[in-house]
């Protein structure tokens, strides 16, 4: 049942942003709960891993520092031109650019198992990249949009060592002590992620309801052109690198879909409400992409 709800994460998240947009007085007065409510997703993040969970970084080194240097090259870049392109204000830029420096998303994990992709690999890539998003994530930002906007990348390191760094730690090493104690409720962290997550996309679409209605189209091609620029570049290059068909679908899905509520989390505490507009979008677009890439690999066989 918990499945089945997790699995249907896109049409929440479009349910509860209509919603939003209609009424957005309900979800206004939670703009401020956001970087705690995304704590609370990556300490949930943290609870599912163990320290073992680890060890592929160093059974097989070549490919998790693919994915990893893919997953911080591409999209920053991507979302860079994407957003110079097409003159986008200097918010939603910095908005565009901040997604695709943040790290990979936990549905990631779920999207390649359903792709038949490495979940193993996927756990790994999705946590390196997390953990060290503290020095990636405010470096890469200011070295793209530094020039154009403010970035305070000291404050923005401490804001993800809050945020993220802090609460998935501290899953880790609750889930290592007393997993075995709490075994029983950890399958309804998923659940857990999918509710906070739809919740923050709502408070986001309220927040920028003006700018939804009359620039909706111009961003959400953005988003999509990003996200799908991100799994094909990350397929391609990891083919031509050398990398297996079940590594590069793997790969793919980690650089396509980012950790776009970091994203939305940084970006009203650091930029603005606009800015956070493509997070919120990507949130749902990635999932929709993703489930639909998940299914066409799924039906073929793995070579």
């Amino acid at each position: 049942m918990l499945q089945k709800f997790t699995s249907l994460f896109p049409i929440w998240a479009i349910i509860l942003s209509v919603i939003a947009l209609l009424y957005p007085g309900a979800f206004l007065p939670y703009k401020d709960a956001i970087p705690f409510l995304l704590g609370l997703v990556m300490f949930a993040m943290g609870m599912t891993l163990v320290l073992e969970d680890f060890m592929l970084v160093f059974k097989r080194p070549k490919v998790v520092i693919i994915g990893t240097v893919l997953q911080y090259t591409l999209m920053p870049l991507a979302g860079f031109i994407i957003a110079r392109s097409l003159t986008l204000s200097p918010e939603l830029t910095a908005g565009v650019v901040l997604l695709g420096c943040c790290p990979g998303g936990t549905a990631s994990n779920v999207i390649c198992y359903l792709a038949k992709g490495d979940v193993a690999l996927s756990i790994v890539l999705t946590s390196v990249s997390t953990l060290i998003s503290f020095l990636m994530t405010p470096l890469l930002t200011w070295l793209y949009i530094g020039q154009m906007i403010d970035v305070g990348i000291y404050d923005m390191l401490l804001s993800i060592l809050q945020i993220v760094i802090v609460p998935v730690v501290l899953g880790i090493t609750i889930n290592s002590l007393i997993g075995t104690r709490i075994r029983n409720i950890r399958h309804s962290f998923p659940a857990f992620s999918v509710v906070t997550i739809v919740f923050i996309i709502a408070v986001i679409m309220a927040t920028n309801r003006e700018i939804v209605i009359s620039a909706g189209l111009l961003i959400t091609s953005v988003v999509i052109v990003h996200n799908l620029l991100g799994l094909a570049s990350g397929y391609g290059l990891s083919r031509l690198m050398g990398l297996s068909e079940i590594e590069a679908r793997t790969i793919a899905i980690e650089v396509g879909m980012q950790n776009s509520g970091l994203s939305v989390a940084l970006a009203i505490k650091h930029f603005t409400a606009a800015a956070a507009l493509p997070g919120a979008l990507f949130s749902i677009w990635h999932n929709i992409s993703g489930s639909f890439v998940a299914f066409y690999w799924a039906e073929r066989n793995i070579s």
